[in-house]
């Protein structure tokens, strides 16, 4: 946390890093998505001497809520793990579900 947190800001801190880390990130990703979200709270409100153009003027992080996170919260869709199948050729890919064809895709990477 940056100096100067107030206890609010550290309560804050600590429960979206649990709240990470119980998501399965590792301690250090959930670290740094704690300190970003509270970073920009804090922009948001005023307690920060600088704050950039998004943390200000975009929407707020609990109302973004993950939507610019890059994947969703499944991954990928068994639509696009069976075209990906497909196209490397694993066979009784038709038979499979989800977790199947991921892990079928995950033993041939490469």
């Amino acid at each position: 946390m940056p100096a100067g947190s107030s206890s609010k800001r550290e309560r804050q801190y600590e429960r979206i890093k649990k709240s990470a880390q119980d998501r399965g990130e590792s301690t250090r990703r959930a670290e740094e998505i704690a300190a970003r979200t509270v970073n920009k709270e804090r922009a948001r409100s005023g307690e920060s001497r600088t704050a950039s153009r998004t943390s200000t003027e975009d929407m707020s992080s609990g109302e973004r809520g993950g939507k610019r996170s890059g994947h969703g919260s499944q991954g990928p869709t068994y639509d696009q793990l069976y075209n990906e199948a497909k196209q490397r050729g694993i066979e009784g890919r038709s038979h499979m579900n989800k977790g199947q064809l991921r892990r079928a895709l995950n033993a041939r990477k490469g």
